[in-house]
This record gives structure tokens, sequence and C-alpha cells, in this order.
């Protein structure tokens, strides 16, 4: 047997015990909290509760933006290693409470090795220090190039492709937002600002929410933008974001967004949030956007003269209606997507009914006959099917939008307008910051019309065909199926 000295012993036994401590632990693998349409979203074992992202952009989209992300948590579990989801950029350095710690990254996965097992009720401050690449993914989501910068794009399963998150709707957190930019340019993000403090030739801009958010809802727009400020009812700062050049022209448009946040209020109650505006981006998604207290718009819908003014401003009723359904009240599983869709469709009909007459019950009648296709096609509302591989947006189908507010209608039609009125300003009220589900709103349904509405609701939400009509026996779902 050799002989070892006793500083020998005590290195091969420092060797031994890290060794047997890395085969007691498992293997980083990517994990989930088991959402039924994003299995491998979110991560199980602790609660964010705040963020603080740090982004420099170089004045380019061709070179990645250099970014600390520091994530404050709370575990639940017990844990040994901590799973974010984080995709689209190089992680250079991770500290878990200021320690230097091991770090893999698995698929969509990074995977911390924090210092030592972690009991449920440890707070941990992770900062990961990476950057975040803007190409290479612009029809997936996250950031999205325009013609002078960036905006983001993060619904459904995006975010973690700009930032390190637990990026599931329903762990929402805190966000304070320092970006740096070339001073030639305006930097805007959800919530207040809270500063811009020059220096050489840039400048950084803090802003931080005043409410807890989805990561999905995060928005940083970068460019040669005109910042446009008015007032909205109660005081409510209301600004809005814009192409220099476009500042005068959208101004028929952006004008009327005090007045549709009045009408909003009169049919759910008090706006929720500190701010609100839009974004209006020089770029084609083909999609407008609910990020929290600044959606984001196509600079086509708003500029164009292809589409009538009502149109416009019901798309513009649709956003705004989801600063309460679907921001407020976040959806507590993407199945759960209906409630959004569904009630910001909803508000959109009814403004466009009351402000353009275009009938409320025509738009039904019209979504009626066609439903048993979409569900067919897509699933029901409350069950739909997962999104097509490598087309997360196809989750967002007809039966999510009309067919959703479909069964509002028939809610209404069921229970009265009088108690349908109480429950969506119970709804918003009652889960306002928080996240809830289909069970909730069945459950309240039931409570404000006095009766169980469960089987009404089976049919509505999970039938393979649409149910009859309420008051309309006359309906019917015409339209072939397609398969």
């Amino acid at each position: 047997m050799p002989f070892f000295s006793r500083r020998a012993r005590t290195a091969l036994l420092a060797v031994a015990s890290a060794a047997l401590v890395a085969a007691a632990l498992p293997s980083p693998v990517p994990l989930g909290i088991g959402d039924p349409l994003f299995p491998h979203l979110g991560n199980p074992g602790y609660d964010v509760l705040s963020y603080d992202i740090d982004l420099t952009y170089h004045g380019n989209n061709s070179r990645p933006l250099d970014a600390v992300t520091t994530i404050d948590v709370r575990t639940t579990a017990p844990l040994d290693r901590i799973n974010l989801d984080f995709t689209h950029g190089t992680v250079r350095a991770v500290e878990v409470n200021r320690l230097r710690s091991e770090f893999a990254t698995v698929g969509e996965d990074l995977v911390i090795r924090p210092p030592g097992h972690l009991p449920p009720g440890t707070p941990l401050r992770i900062t990961v220090h990476h950057t975040s690449d803007p190409n290479g993914h612009q029809d997936t989501g996250g950031w999205v190039r325009t013609t002078d910068g960036l905006v983001m794009a993060n619904q459904a399963d995006a975010a973690h492709r700009v930032f390190p998150s637990n990026d599931h709707p329903a762990d929402k957190a805190y966000f304070t937002f320092r970006i740096t930019a070339p001073r030639n340019l305006t930097v805007v993000a959800n919530g207040l600002l809270a500063g811009a403090v020059r220096h050489g030739n840039e400048t950084t801009w803090t802003y931080r929410t005043e409410h807890p958010m989805a990561t999905e809802l995060t928005q940083v727009g970068i460019g040669r933008s005109a910042v446009l400020r008015r007032t909205g009812p109660n005081g409510l700062p209301v600004r809005d974001v814009v192409p220099v050049a476009d500042r005068e022209r959208l101004e028929h448009r952006l004008g009327k967004t005090p007045a549709q946040i009045a009408w909003m209020e009169r049919q759910v109650g008090r706006y929720p949030f500190e701010t609100y505006g839009l974004l209006v981006a020089d770029t084609e998604t083909g999609f407008e956007l609910e990020t929290q207290t600044l959606s984001l718009f196509e600079r086509s819908l708003l500029a164009g003269d292809d589409r009538p003014d009502w149109y416009v401003e019901s798309i513009m009723v649709h956003e705004l209606a989801h600063q309460w359904f679907g921001n407020s009240v976040s959806p507590r599983t993407w199945s759960d997507l209906w409630l959004s869709e569904g009630h910001a469709t909803w508000y959109e009909a009814r403004y466009a009914q009351e402000h353009a007459g275009k009938s409320l019950e025509s738009r039904m009648h019209d979504a009626y006959i066609r439903s048993d296709a979409w569900r067919a096609a897509g699933g029901p509302p409350a069950r739909p099917d997962r999104p097509e591989q490598g087309r997360k947006l196809s989750l967002f189908r007809p039966v999510v939008y009309d067919g959703s507010a479909l069964i509002l209608y028939a809610l209404r039609q069921e229970i009265g307008e009088h108690a349908f009125d109480r429950l969506e300003r119970s709804w918003v009220r009652t889960h306002r910051d928080s996240t809830a589900g289909t069970a909730d709103f069945v459950r309240l349904a039931s409570r404000i019309a006095g009766r169980d509405l469960g089987s009404f609701f089976d049919g509505w939400l999970y039938g393979e065909k649409t149910p009859p009509m309420p008051g309309h026996p006359d309906w019917r779902s015409t339209e072939p199926v397609v398969r």
C-alpha cells in the first residue's frame, strides 16, 4: 500500500467526498411544472419574487446584448438543483447568494447546482451573467427586430429566449429593467420610468413594475421613438411610443385610448395597473400583443388606410381588455387561455356594437355556425390540442377567440345580464394580480347565479359538439367539419 502524507490524504478525501456528492445528485435534466400544452415550461420547487434584468444594447441587431439577470426566489420544496428556462444566449457565469455556482445547459433549461442542499423556505438570489441574442428566432418569439431596433413578443413560451426565467404565467413576479443603449435611441419597458442616466454616448434607462407580471407579458422596446404622453381616467398616466416620423400621423388613433379605458372601466371596474399605452413597432409580426401596461402594435395596422376606424379601434380595445383579463388575472395553465382571449374578444365585439353598430348577436351567431368545425380542428375551448411542432402560435386558434367569446354570450343568455355583469366585476376584483383557472370561473359563476352551473359549463368548455344556445333554439352549427 503506498504511503500518503496527511496533506495528500486530506486532499484525496475531499476529492472522494465531492465525487460521492456528485454521484448522489441527479444528472442535469430539463424540468417543467406539468402544463398539459407546454410540459417543459416552468420549473418546480421555487417561487420567483422579482427579476432585475440588466441589458446592454450595442446599437445594432447583429450583435448579442450583454445581460445580467438577477432573480430573487424562495424555495417551496427541497432542492439540490435549480432549473431555469433559458435558450438563445451564452451563459458566462452564475452566482447563488453571491457564491459562484456550477451550471449546465440541457435542452432549453439552465440547470444550476447551489452551494448545498436547499430546504423549503430558503431565500435565494440567483445572478446569471449571459448574452441575449436577437438573431435566429424572429418567427418563434422573443426579440423581434424592427427597422430601428428591437421589441419583445414573448407569448406564449418565448421569454426564456431573452432572459433566464421561470417562464410560465403561474409564477408572476415584480420586474426591474435596466437597459443601456446609445443615447440617440429611446428605451421603454413595462411599468414606470424610474430614471434615465447619461454617461458618455450611452443612456441607462430604468423601469419598474408596481404589480406582478407573467414573463410572457414582458416588454422592452429600443428604437428611434417619440414618447407621447396624455392623461387617462382618474389621472392615469398614458404613454404611447411611436416611430418619430409617425407622431402626428397616428394621433387620431392613439388619442382615443383614454376614452377606451374609461369605457372598459364602466364594464368591469378600475384599470388595474400604474400606466397604459401602445408601443408601435415598424415590423411585421402578424399579431398585436397585450404586453403589460404597454401593448405591442404593428405600425401597418395603425398607419394604414385599408381598414375602417371601427375595426382598428376594436382591436385596440381587445388588447386593452387583456390588461384585466390575462394580465391582471393571468391563466393558471395554458389550457385556461380561453378565459383571456375569450374575454378580450367579448369586449372587442361589445365595443364594436356600441360604437359602430356592429351587431354582437350576429357575430355570435356566425361563431355558433362555425363552432363545431373549430372544435374539431383544435379541440374544445378549455381543452385545446397542443400547438403544432415548431409552431407554438398555432395554439391561438379561432376556438379560443370567437369560439370562447361564444361561451360568454351563452353564459349571459343563461344567467341574465345583471348576474353576468356582477360575475365579470367580481372575477377581476377577486383574482387581481394573481392567477386563476377554469374551475375558479365555474365556481364563481355558480355562486353568483345561485345554482350549480357545472353541467352547463361542461358542454360549452369540453364538448366535442357545441351545445344548444340558450334563448336561440333555432341556431345550428351547419358549417362542414374539416378533419
